[in-house]
C-alpha cells in the first residue's frame, strides 16, 4: 500500500512540527510521521498520580527569539522561576540575582574581581548585537570565562554549578559562542514552563496543523531519495522528505548525517507534605557538585504541576549509569542538606534516565549545518543549529523556507 503527499515530514517534535506548519500554511499538503506514542519528541510531559512531570528536568527562557514567531505566548500561560540562583556554598545557601547590574554585588559568593568582571561580560553579552556573538571565534566555555576575567575559584563557586546544569556537562568545553547567547536570553528573561508542562509547546503547534496531519506510531525504517518505508511495510511517495528526527535516528536513515554525541540527565521528581521552599529558586551546589546539577520547587513556579495541594520538587543529575535507586537515595540525603529539611517522608512520583538529552556541542561548534542534503531530501532538529529549544524552533523553520524554494524552483 503507497500512498503520496507533497511533503512527508519524519519525527514530530518541536522542529518537526515547526516545519510541518510553516508549509501547511502555504497551502502544501503535509504528512507528519512520528514513531511513538505521541508527539513532542524529547519534549513530552507525562501525568502521574496528578502531578505533571516533563521527562527530565526542562525549562525555555521566553526571551528566545524564536518563542514570539512561532508560539501564542499568552496562550501557554508561561509560569516564571525566581530570577536568580540559589548556591549551596560554605555550607549556605548564597543567593545570586541573574541581571546585569545586579551581578556586581555578587561579593557575597566571588571576588571582587570576579563579581565586576561577570558583571562587565553580562552587560556586554545583553547589550551588543546577537550577530556580533555568533561571529566571535568559538573557544570553549571555560576559556570565555577566564578571557572575562573570572578566576577559577569563581567559576567553581558560581558558574560551573549553574551551567553544568543546563550544558548537561561540567568541563564547561560547551561552544562559548552558545553560552554568551544563551547568558544573554538568561539574563534578558530568566526561565519558565507552561501552566500545563512542556508539553504545551508541541500540542500548540500541532493544533495549528490540519487534523489528520499527524500519524503516531507510524515509524520510518528506511528513506530511498523520496520513498519511505514504515514498519508496517506501507510506503509513503513525497515530492519532499523531511527528516526531522533525533541526530542518532537521522544519521541512521540518511548518508551524510553525522550522529552526535550526547549529553544525558536523570531527573527525580518528588513530593512532599509540605513545600521545602516557598519559591521558584533554582539551588545548585558548589560544595558537593558531583551529585545534585540543580533542583527546584517547580510547583512553586506551576501550581499545576503539583497534585492535591503538595507540591512537586524536581532534581537533576548528570549519572546515567548507576542504579536508579542507588542515586536517588543519594539524592534524597543531599536534598535534605540543600533545603534544610528532614525528606524521609519525601515520596518519589517519578524518575527519568535521558542518555541522549541534549547533542554535546564542544567548541569549536558550527551554530549551523545544512539542511538540504539533496534536491527534495532535507534534515533539521537541534543537532543541526543549537542544542536547545531555540535551535529546534529555528531549524524547523529554516528548513521549511529552504523546502519553498525548492518546490517553487521546481514547479
Amino acid at each position: 500500500m503507497s500512498k503520496r503527499v507533497d511533503v512527508a515530514v519524519i519525527g514530530a517534535g518541536l522542529a518537526g512540527l515547526v516545519a510541518a506548519r510553516h508549509l501547511s500554511r502555504a497551502g502544501i499538503e503535509v504528512t507528519v510521521l512520528e514513531a511513538g506514542d505521541d508527539i513532542g519528541g524529547r519534549v513530552r510531559t507525562d501525568v502521574v498520580d496528578g502531578f505533571r512531570v516533563d521527562r527530565g528536568f526542562q525549562v525555555l527562557c521566553p526571551a528566545y527569539p524564536a518563542m514570539a514567531r512561532e508560539f501564542d505566548l499568552p496562550l501557554l500561560d508561561l509560569k516564571p522561576f525566581t530570577r536568580g540562583v540559589g548556591v549551596m556554598s560554605g555550607g549556605r545557601v548564597r543567593r545570586v540575582a541573574l541581571r546585569p547590574e545586579a551581578l556586581a554585588s555578587a561579593y557575597h559568593l566571588l571576588s571582587v574581581r570576579g563579581a565586576l568582571a561577570l558583571a562587565a561580560m553580562s552587560a556586554r553579552d545583553v547589550a551588543v548585537p546577537a550577530g556580533r556573538l555568533r561571529a566571535r571565534t568559538d573557544r570553549a566555555t571555560s576559556t570565555e570565562l577566564a578571557a572575562a576575567g573570572l578566576e577559577r575559584r569563581d567559576i567553581d563557586r558560581l558558574m560551573r554549578p549553574f551551567l553544568s546544569g543546563v550544558f548537561l556537562e561540567d568541563r564547561l568545553d560547551t561552544s562559548g559562542r552558545f553560552f554568551h547567547l544563551l547568558w544573554r536570553v538568561f539574563l534578558r528573561s530568566g526561565a519558565a514552563v507552561p501552566a500545563d508542562g512542556m508539553s504545551a509547546l508541541p500540542r500548540q503547534l500541532a493544533d495549528g496543523l490540519p487534523v489528520g496531519t499527524v500519524r503516531c506510531d507510524s515509524k520510518v525504517t528506511a528513506v530511498d531519495g523520496t520513498t519511505i518505508t514504515l514498519h508496517t511495510g506501507e510506503t509513503v511517495e513525497a515530492r519532499t522528505v523531511i527528516v526531522a528526527t533525533d541526530g542518532d535516528t537521522a544519521s541512521s536513515l540518511l548518508r551524510g548525517v553525522r550522529a552526535p554525541d550526547w549529553h544525558g540527565v536523570t531527573t527525580f521528581y518528588h513530593t512532599a507534605p509540605d513545600s521545602p521552599l516557598g519559591e521558584p529558586l533554582l539551588l545548585v551546589d558548589a560544595d558537593q557538585p558531583g551529585l545534585i546539577r540543580n533542583t527546584v520547587v517547580i510547583s512553586e513556579a506551576a501550581p499545576g504541576y503539583g497534585s492535591g495541594g503538595r507540591p512537586l520538587i524536581s532534581t537533576s543529575v548528570l549519572d546515567t549509569a548507576r542504579p536508579v535507586s542507588e542515586v536517588e537515595a543519594a539524592v534524597r540525603a543531599r536534598l535534605g542538606f540543600l533545603y534544610r529539611t528532614g525528606t524521609r517522608d519525601w515520596d518519589l512520583v517519578a524518575a527519568y534516565r535521558v542518555p541522549h538529552a541534549l547533542p554535546a556541542m564542544p567548541a569549536p561548534h558550527p551554530l549551523r549545518r545544512r539542511v538540504m542534503l539533496a534536491p527534495h531530501l532535507y534534515v533539521c532538529g537541534d543537532h543541526r543549529d543549537t542544542s536547545s529549544i531555540q535551535g529546534a524552533l529555528v531549524s524547523g523553520r529554516r528548513t521549511a523556507t529552504a523546502v519553498l524554494r525548492g518546490l517553487r524552483r521546481a514547479a
